[in-house]
């Protein structure tokens, strides 16, 4: 598209009335009350709160939907504080939970915000049960008690009971997760068909209470967020985000130099030091909390070898990575706990030893390797690791196919556990070191039917009973050095046995217009985060 009949249709379609600015001769530049994001956004199936369970998604909720509990974007070092609810008190057996309402706060459509709403919010989210309903059927909750351990007492008064005594900060965080958004249930019980509460009509609308409600969603394409104003939480600089599905690092690049996008959210290292270079324009970078690995389903029979997956783990050139096409993107990391969470493990047992594999399937009977197909999705640094991990498999005989699609078409794949390897990214839901240990080891049910798709276990069907066990356990564990240590003991047996091969955590990069400030986006506990941003 060309650069002029660009900034065209972008006013067009921005619908106010500003004036061009020009930061040099044919440089264009959006207007001061609009902020346009590069992204890849084709990982976005819902709008949903109940549903969303990937990073853009997560990323445009983030800005609709407030929780109960909620971070400072500004200040995110401080943990979670108080949100829709001003505050909370805890039984002395430590497993109830009252939360007392924000007076006066409004939904989008004009409606109050109420415990009523929280109340069916979240016992929406458990009979629903879609992909993120695990991070509150944790608790207890199912479709059948939800109504009674999730209630509001009045309008003021919502009132929480889990099964269990859980750490107070465990409970608190997974209501941080995009799956704790408070939806207003008038409006969406207004559009409910045969008893799906909404979800049909939610699927492509919001009914939140954000500093931004949802004007468009055009799926793999883009999305435009218009503010809202009198936002409670102080005052929204932009008066729209547009949000575009632009894939290509150097044509993200390219939009950024031109004036034509405020921000560039993936940019390769070499796009990132051209950024870095140019006058208008400046880098950002933030240790995320998303990691990036390779998965063996434990339902093929060569990948189920114990020797096989050792081998596999030893074929991975998990330096050469990072010091070339990964540069300043990622950082070597072997477990499945983030660095900055409690419990994180530093231990790098795993290098490219081609000797090494070699013999190790030579024990498992496959001395000339095998043939192995890997899916992943068609976004550049996961297809160039896969063609890397394609490089070093071909040095040990192992003979891989690589299957590329959109975010949507791979995770259908992958959760319907009908992959071989799967090559690609899992971010926490919440601040909290179960959020990944429930994900990588645990597996309370590995038939097919139980659905659990939220849990990357079964999705590779590996049935680990007494890893189940021990995760269950640490969760459970109100000491917190001894909560550390034995999530340290569980990521040393995982390294060693998992069908999970853990390589890399993010160093997200930005680049941005030097005239954009407090983007932020989420550290290593969130999502991005737009209503704090000024021009």
């Amino acid at each position: 598209m060309k650069h002029i009949s660009f900034a065209k249709l972008l006013l067009a379609s921005a619908c106010i009335a500003a004036p061009m600015a020009f930061a040099a001769p044919l440089q264009a530049a959006t207007p001061a009350n609009m902020l346009v994001i590069a992204n890849r956004i084709d990982d976005i199936t819902s709008v949903d709160p109940a549903e969303i369970f990937e990073f853009a998604g997560s990323d445009m909720a983030r800005n609709i939907y407030d929780k109960l509990v909620m971070f400072d974007p500004l200040h995110l070092e401080k943990g979670y504080g108080p949100g829709l609810a001003e505050s909370w008190t805890i039984s002395e057996d430590g497993k109830t939970f009252t939360f007392k309402m924000r007076k006066g706060i409004k939904f989008h459509s004009g409606n109050p915000v109420t415990a009523r709403d929280a109340a069916w919010s979240l016992q929406r989210a458990v009979i629903l049960k879609m992909t993120p309903s695990f991070i509150l059927t944790q608790f207890g909750f199912n479709k059948d008690n939800a109504k009674e351990v999730i209630k509001a007492v009045d309008d003021e008064t919502l009132v929480i009971t889990t099964d269990k005594k859980y750490a107070t900060s465990f409970v608190l965080n997974c209501l941080t997760a995009t799956i704790g958004g408070i939806i207003d249930s008038k409006l969406a019980m207004e559009h409910e068909k045969d008893g799906d509460m909404g979800h049909d009509w939610l699927k492509t609308h919001t009914a939140g209470s954000g500093a931004f409600t949802l004007k468009v969603w055009k799926p793999n394409e883009s999305y435009t967020l218009d503010r809202v104003d009198g936002y409670w939480r102080g005052n929204v600089a932009m008066k729209r985000v547009i949000v575009r599905h632009i894939p290509e690092s150097a044509t993200q690049r390219l939009l950024l130099e031109k004036g034509d996008i405020d921000v560039a959210r993936n940019l390769s290292p070499e796009d990132m030091a051209a950024v870095a270079a140019k006058d208008g324009l400046a880098v950002d970078k933030e240790l995320r909390g998303r990691i990036m690995y390779f998965a063996m389903n434990q339902k093929d029979p060569i990948l189920s070898k114990p020797k096989v997956r050792t081998a596999m783990k030893y074929l991975a050139d998990y330096d050469g990575m990072v010091n070339s096409f990964l540069k300043g993107q990622y950082a070597v990391h072997q477990a499945f706990l983030p660095r900055t969470y409690m419990g994180e493990l530093a231990d790098k047992p795993y290098k490219l030893d081609i000797a090494k594999a070699k013999s190790l399937l030579a024990e498992a009977g496959y001395a000339d390797g095998f043939k192995v197909e890997m899916i992943v999705r068609n976004a550049q640094e996961r297809v160039e690791i896969a063609q890397s991990l394609q490089n070093t498999f071909a040095k040990a005989g192992i003979k891989s196919t690589i299957q590329t699609g959109t975010g949507k078409q791979i995770l259908g794949i992958y959760r319907a556990r009908k992959h071989q390897i799967y090559v690609g990214a899992w971010g926490p839901d919440y601040p909290d070191p179960h959020t990944n240990a429930d994900t990588f080891a645990s597996n309370p049910d590995n038939r097919d039917e139980a659905k659990l798709t939220g849990k990357l276990a079964w999705r590779n069907s590996w049935d680990i009973p007494e890893m189940t066990k021990e995760t269950k356990a640490a969760v459970q564990e109100t000491d917190r050095d001894k909560r550390a240590a034995m999530y340290v003991k569980i990521q040393k047996e995982h390294q060693k046995t998992s069908p999970f091969a853990i390589m890399f955590q993010k160093i997200e990069p930005l680049g941005r217009r030097a005239n954009v400030k407090n983007f932020v986006m989420g550290g290593a506990i969130s999502a991005a985060y737009y209503w704090k941003v000024t021009k």
